[in-house]
């Protein structure tokens, strides 16, 4: 018991409303063994940093690794050379100026173009029917799927992430996922064999230095980046707006503070909750004594609260000038290939949502609250309009 507040953690409360726990655990136990993660998390934003930049002792390479059990190795899962060749064929059209210049124009027209088909009601989910097919659409245009496959391309993608949470809380990979999965490599490996040769995924495939079967992997991966991190930025950032009038008043006086507020709410809620590394070695972390192949789960929601970093890190402040040292993206080798992309998506779907919406409200009558267990957001966002 040398972790009595890390013995008596449950996975309902990491999933649920886990911040209190996390300040106790981050205050008192920063390294903490977990017998329901059978493994050891890790809350403080130092702590947190170390491991994410020392690929050497703590590393993705290891067969328990979740996400590599449904879709198989690639970026994500590797390390040294190996994590270098997965990440480069798709790294040149990640960066900020080939975002802008590919995707700027088309996120606003798909964010209005979803805005329309909601227009004439006075409310709507938001999660299902702006968020995530805006997320879909962007990201599935940029692998080279077509439009008409968003709806299906969710359906794989929800499968997926319920499969590799499953894994996470302990469970055996689902039959759902695996068929998701199996789909989704079908059709992406058709788009390899296509006749569009200008789609990232056909692109990463004729380098060479990926195999096809690589390259689906690793397209996979963009789809868990390009959907559930944009689509949980999107809904977690209006939730926290709609919870803060005074704050919304200022973001809709003064657009520029758009940026701020993302910002903050990454903070708050980051879209993903963690991220799991396996020690390569013995090695010693505060009170910690980790033995080699143990599990070491960085807490990213734990570290972005952390009071020694944060000033009042429970409140959202439009005006916090340190925000962006939060870790949403992760950090180290590691750090989120799509961040610009992200970032981009979800700036202008709150602008257009905001300035198509002058009285976007919350639904009084259907309550949203941030949940997950790996990856946090509202089940769904009931929102209302004049």
């Amino acid at each position: 018991m040398a972790f009595p507040i890390g013995a008596a953690v449950t996975l309902e409360q990491l999933a649920l409303d886990p911040h209190a726990l996390l300040a106790r655990l981050r205050a008192h136990e920063p390294a903490s063994w977990v017998p329901a993660l059978d493994g050891w998390l890790i809350t403080q934003h130092g702590l947190a940093l170390s491991v994410m930049h020392d690929a050497e002792t703590f590393t993705v390479e290891d067969p328990r690794f979740s996400t590599a059990q449904v879709v198989g190795a690639s970026m994500l899962s590797l390390d040294g050379e190996r994590h270098s060749q997965h990440r480069a064929p798709f790294a040149v059209a990640f960066r900020p100026l080939a975002v802008r210049e590919r995707f700027a124009e088309t996120v606003t027209l798909e964010a209005d173009r979803l805005i329309d088909a909601l227009f004439c009601a006075r409310g709507a989910e938001i999660r299902r029917s702006f968020a995530g097919p805006l997320a879909a659409d962007i990201v599935s245009r940029a692998l080279g799927l077509g439009e008409s496959e968003v709806t299906g391309l969710l359906a794989w993608y929800d499968a997926i992430v319920a499969g590799v949470t499953a894994i996470t809380a302990g469970r055996a990979v689902t039959d759902e996922a695996r068929r998701a999965f199996a789909a989704l490599s079908q059709r992406l490996l058709e788009v390899i064999d296509g006749a569009d040769r200008s789609s990232l995924l056909a692109t990463a495939a004729a380098g060479g230095e990926l195999t096809p079967a690589q390259a689906v992997s690793n397209a996979a991966v963009l789809l868990f980046g390009g959907i559930e991190t944009t689509e949980g930025m999107i809904v977690n950032a209006v939730l926290v707006l709609l919870e803060h009038p005074e704050a919304l008043a200022r973001v809709r006086a003064d657009p520029a503070l758009l940026d701020a507020a993302i910002d903050e709410s990454l903070r708050l809620e980051p879209a993903a909750a963690v991220v799991d590394r396996y020690a390569t070695a013995r090695v010693r972390l505060v009170e910690a004594d980790i033995g080699a192949g143990d599990l070491v789960r960085v807490s990213i929601t734990a570290a972005n609260r952390d009071p020694a970093v944060f000033a009042d890190p429970d409140r959202f402040d439009l005006d916090r000038v340190n925000a962006r040292r939060h870790i949403a993206f992760a950090h180290g080798p590691h750090v989120c290939l799509g961040i610009h992309l992200a970032r981009l998506e979800a700036r202008e779907a709150l602008a257009r949502l905001l300035a198509r919406f002058p009285r976007l409200r919350l639904d009084p009558e259907r309550r949203a609250a941030v949940e997950g267990l790996v990856f946090r957001k509202p089940p769904a966002l009931h929102v209302r309009w004049d």
